[in-house]
């Protein structure tokens, strides 16, 4: 999945204002303990970090 696709999805899901906000500031213990953000500057790949978070949060499947 490329990055462009990621932001896409969290902002769709998420809206655009807010998807950046949890991005930075929602610790995830499924993320090592990490943000959505400090995942992907770790290297995890989009795609694993995009099916974390529609676990963690809900996100329905049509939007997965």
């Amino acid at each position: 999945m490329r990055l462009t696709v990621f932001w896409q999805r969290m902002a769709e899901h998420f809206g655009e204002g807010y998807a950046d906000t949890f991005a930075r500031d929602h610790v995830m213990s499924e993320l090592g303990g990490r943000t959505v953000r400090q995942a992907l500057d770790a290297g995890w790949e989009a795609k694993d970090v995009w099916r974390v978070v529609c676990s963690a949060m809900n996100v329905p499947a049509e939007r997965r």
